[in-house]
């Protein structure tokens, strides 16, 4: 097989066998893949302001409720990597499908829930259906010419942020009027049309990528390191890095790790051979998202949350006007600037315009830095970091887990990739919540000087990426 390319009139897929779409068939596909990754999105986002009302219509306290979304993302952490691959074997459409029936089930279940144990089991389903972005960003590749594929899948990109920040209001909304139960209807509808467009419009792909059989066993044990890393990064922040229990899902996720490069090494069909791990396509790639997650991500959704609604050492800010200030301008901005940018990367090049993104993410965090109790300078540089992080940055790291995928395994990059998201959220808050949490001056500029050092890292890491031979990225 040969190497992606970027040939304006080709596909950019490694296994692209049809003509790219154009005009309307291409409309209409970008159109059916946000369909079916809003219907994962808005799991995400319109459920966090209905915790209370899970809380009192189910007889649970709110931190037994906290597992909905917490159990949620670690399902997603381990179905987008194992759904991904797995499209390699049945096909893209096919592995689409899968994704938005299990989405389907698991929102009924949500529906007709009677206690916190089934609707925890409804938001694992839920969760595994985090795939349909990393499906979306192969379908792109595989559907589409070189000119739009960074435009569209920045089109993608932007939805992972939330509907402008709109979503997580709107739950709130129908969370008050109508329960929480109303919020699942209108997911499960969102689901529907999903599904039925994608068994209209998604193209089925003519044979499989990969030769042989999907790799459970590496599945198995990536699945069981993945569900260690979470609950050390949990542990860690709530119980202490030094507490036994922490050590021991440290232990757990360092032997599941290594037994996992082993259990790859012996098979046939790897989720993703050693070689590649190896590589300066994969784990570059893998480390500067977990890098940059942990830097910038715990910045904007947890330390400035904090502090401007701090009365104390902070701005004083209700919730409402905290949200409306610090967090909708970035997903909102991010909307737009994610399209751009991944034009701009498809035309100046993807590794380039990464290393742009993360230079203006960490100047932006400087700034915050220096001057934390200034309200409206932080209020600019977290805009800034809209068209910087939720833009430059998220856009072309997507673009290059796809990219840079090993060619025998398309899709495994990009789950892993999706992975890494995940963990390097929760690891980066984890990290800072000790010092933001103090509620003091020192301890937020504790905080966000960590988050700095940590996003300089990730800048340092995507120094290390590089493309194939014959690639021009």
């Amino acid at each position: 097989m040969s190497s992606p390319t970027l040939d304006s009139d080709n596909a950019v897929a490694v296994n692209a066998t049809a003509s790219p779409l154009r005009g309307g068939r291409a409309v209409g596909l970008v159109a059916t893949l946000i369909l079916g990754v809003l219907s994962y999105q808005l799991n995400a986002s319109m459920i966090s302001p209905a915790l209370p009302d899970i809380a009192r219509q189910l007889n649970e306290n709110v931190g037994q409720v906290s597992q909905v979304s917490s159990l949620f993302f670690l399902a997603g952490a381990i179905g987008g990597v194992v759904l991904s691959r797995w499209s390699d074997f049945i096909g893209r459409k096919q592995a689409l499908i899968v994704v938005l029936v299990l989405l389907a089930v698991g929102t009924i279940l949500c529906i007709f829930a009677p206690s916190l144990p089934i609707l925890l089991i409804g938001r694992a389903l839920q969760g595994a259906s985090s795939a349909a972005f990393q499906l979306s960003y192969v379908i792109l590749s595989e559907s589409m010419s070189a000119k739009v594929f960074g435009t569209t899948l920045g089109i993608i990109t932007a939805v992972n942020g939330g509907v402008g920040g709109v979503d997580g209001w709107v739950g709130g909304l129908l969370s008050d009027a109508f329960g929480f139960r109303s919020i699942f209807v209108v997911i499960f509808i969102v689901g529907l049309v999903a599904l039925l467009c994608v068994f209209l419009v998604v193209p089925k792909t003519s044979r499989p990528v990969s030769s042989g059989r999907m790799d459970w066993w590496g599945a198995a044990v990536l699945s069981i390191a993945l569900i260690c890393v979470t609950f050390f990064v949990s542990q860690g922040s709530s119980a202490g890095w030094s507490a036994p229990i922490t050590l021991i899902y440290l232990v757990g996720t360092i032997v599941a790790f290594v037994a996992f490069w082993f259990v790859e090494k012996r098979r046939t069909t790897p989720l993703i051979a050693t070689e590649h791990l190896k590589s300066r396509q994969v784990w570059p790639v893998i480390a500067t998202t977990i890098l940059t997650l942990s830097g910038v991500f715990a910045v904007i959704n947890f330390t400035v949350v904090l502090l401007s609604q701090d009365s104390h050492s902070g701005y004083g800010l209700d919730a409402a006007t905290s949200a409306l200030l610090f967090l909708a301008p970035a997903a909102l901005i991010g909307v737009f600037a994610a399209p751009i940018s991944g034009w701009l990367a498809g035309r100046r090049g993807w590794i380039r315009i990464l290393r742009v993104g993360l230079i203006a993410s960490t100047a932006a965090l400087v700034v915050i830095s220096l001057l934390p109790h200034s309200q409206w300078v932080v209020f600019g540089m977290i805009a800034l970091l809209g068209i910087t992080y939720n833009g430059l940055v998220l856009t072309t790291i997507n673009g290059l887990g796809v990219l840079l995928s090993p060619p025998d395994a398309p899709a495994a990059l990009p789950g892993l990739n999706g992975a890494a998201f995940g963990i390097g959220a929760s690891l980066g808050i984890g990290i800072v919540a000790p010092f933001a949490a103090q509620g003091t001056a020192g301890g937020y500029s504790t905080a966000l000087w960590i988050s700095v050092g940590i996003t300089v890292l990730a800048l340092l890491a995507s120094l290390f990426i590089a493309p194939r031979k014959g690639q021009k990225l």
